[in-house]
């Protein structure tokens, strides 16, 4: 007989405890769960790519850049870890359970061609609910898997406050899910190599 009492709340579940869409993707890793998880919070997701990674972030891109044609776009990143990615922008750590999972999340209009993003303090994240705009909590997490692998975790869960946004979105997951899918995959696979890699 199983159970889960006593077991922590996951942090996503804190954060987006009623979603519309969630997409989790999951990979053993040969290391301990404590070496693989700081391999996740320091990951560089400059270097989650690969043929299909790279071409789905550059037809995402597309949109803004026709928008911005006649603007410079702003530079891509050379380092983007978590702790640089919202460090300036109006994505926001949403909690730490150190050694274990990480969320962060974002307020926007995501299914737009041209993404209007809008910053949730943590304290007001979880009961954000304003119509027209929608909600975005990633975690990534590490837990033992006998007792030298370890499971790590991506999970991804998007809200809507309405039923507009919702059917907004629905037409735009349809494309985007395979794409996001693929990028949690190569996330995963990433900081499971360097979790792998001997010390030293």
């Amino acid at each position: 007989m199983s159970t889960t009492e006593g077991l922590p709340t996951l942090l996503a579940d804190r954060f987006a405890p009623h979603y519309d869409f969630m997409q989790t993707r999951h990979l053993v890793a040969a290391a301990p769960a404590e070496r693989a998880y700081h391999a996740l919070r320091a990951l560089d997701f400059t270097e989650v790519g690969g043929g299909f990674v790279d071409a789905a972030f550059r037809v995402r891109e597309l949109p803004e850049r026709w928008h911005n044609r006649h603007h410079r776009m702003p530079r891509r990143p050379t380092r983007l870890t978590i702790d640089d990615m919202t460090a300036g922008s109006e994505w926001v750590v949403l909690g730490e359970r150190p050694g274990t999972e990480i969320a962060a999340g974002v307020g926007g209009r995501f299914w737009k061609p041209v993404v209007e993003w809008r910053r949730i303090e943590p304290e007001e994240f979880a009961s954000f609910s304003e119509p027209g705009w929608g909600k975005i909590v990633f975690s990534l997490s590490a837990l033992p898997y006998g007792r030298a692998r370890a499971v790590l975790t991506y999970d991804v869960r998007v809200a809507l406050a309405d039923r507009a946004s919702q059917a907004k979105f629905r037409a735009y997951w349809t494309v985007a899910a395979p794409l996001v899918g693929a990028v949690q995959n190569a996330t995963l696979r990433t900081a499971a190599r360097h979790a792998e890699q001997p010390e030293g």
